[in-house]
């Protein structure tokens, strides 16, 4: 065998090693950290703090989120984007994650090119609501009421590109209304701000609001899916008014690019194992959470799709970040 050849046998053996090395080490060895970009109470924090306990059983450590907050969602993300590609540090994120992207001129990362997916959990609708105080009892009403007084109704954004934001514009563009956003810092502050008639409309999460609901501090007008939600009986979809209105939230769970395919497979087994089982089926009916538990592949496919989606709505609508 000449000197060649030893050496391609030689790299050979060192490649066929490097995945046995891979697996050797035991993964998880130490806490992960689970990055929430937006305050406490919001529909991302509700999920997060819902999955992870029962994906930290299966993975054999504890899972620490950590709401690091501010520029709808930016801190938090671009964090994760630079942070050691090891599954030590794991981000949840929605609308936002692309959303972002459009809206804001500089945004420090690309969500398509410096994530690794993993699963995308869930998804939940988002509803309309009034505070009690505003006169309006059906979806038809509100935008009667929105016609006859442009510019004076306002709803709560839990900032630019936000949930709260795009389902609201979305009704804006649809309706052809002027309600005007008025930020907060997250979905839990817009809530708050909802329940005190600080803004008089709210296009709120389902998961964390229905108990709102049910003790008469918001009125529900409806719902952002095409179909009724168990957790909000009675209410109605907003496409019944308004044909074409359909808004989701979903949950993606992702690291930073570079994370190993065979930690990324760890992690997709435990949490899509977390979000299926029947210990989560009764909160997530509760909280008006659709199970997913989708493979990488179709996260990365669906973030695609809904970058091209929301590219149209966010331009006719100029929702532009300052």
């Amino acid at each position: 065998m000449n000197f060649k050849q030893c050496a391609a046998v030689a790299l050979l053996g060192a490649a066929a090693a490097q995945p046995a090395l891979a697996q050797s080490g035991k993964y998880p060895e130490k806490p992960i950290r689970l990055v929430v970009p937006f305050p406490p109470g919001g529909t991302v924090d509700v999920t997060a703090r819902l999955v992870a306990p029962l994906a930290a059983t299966t993975l054999g450590q504890q899972i620490v989120i950590e709401n690091r907050v501010g520029a709808s969602g930016i801190i938090g993300t671009g964090s994760v984007a630079r942070a050691d590609p090891d599954g030590y540090t794991l981000l949840i994120n929605t609308t936002p994650l692309v959303t972002n992207t459009l809206m804001f001129n500089k945004v420090p990362y690309d969500v398509l090119t410096d994530f690794v997916p993993i699963s995308n959990l869930a998804s939940t609708a988002s509803f309309v609501s009034v505070h009690p105080s505003v006169p309006a009892r059906t979806v038809k009403e509100l935008i009667a009421l929105a016609k006859s007084r442009p510019g004076t109704l306002n709803y709560g954004g839990a900032g630019t590109g936000t949930n709260p934001h795009i389902a609201g514009e979305l009704f804006n563009f649809l309706a052809r209304t002027e309600i005007q956003v008025v930020q907060y810092k997250g979905g839990g502050p817009a809530l708050t701000a909802a329940l005190s008639g600080e803004v008089g409309v709210s296009f709120s999460g389902i998961a964390g609001a229905t108990g709102f609901v049910k003790a008469g501090r918001l009125r529900a007008l409806g719902v952002t899916s095409l179909k009724p939600v168990a957790a909000l009986p009675g209410v109605p979809s907003i496409a019944d008014v308004l044909p074409g209105y359909e808004f989701s939230a979903w949950f993606a769970l992702v690291a930073p690019k570079g994370t190993p395919r065979n930690i990324i497979n760890v992690l997709n087994q435990n949490f899509v194992k977390a979000v299926n089982s029947a210990e989560l089926k009764q909160r997530f009916e509760q909280e008006g959470i659709d199970p997913i538990g989708s493979t990488p592949e179709q996260l990365a496919v669906h973030l695609e799709s809904e970058l091209k989606k929301f590219a149209r709505v966010i331009k006719e609508r100029k929702m532009k970040a300052e």
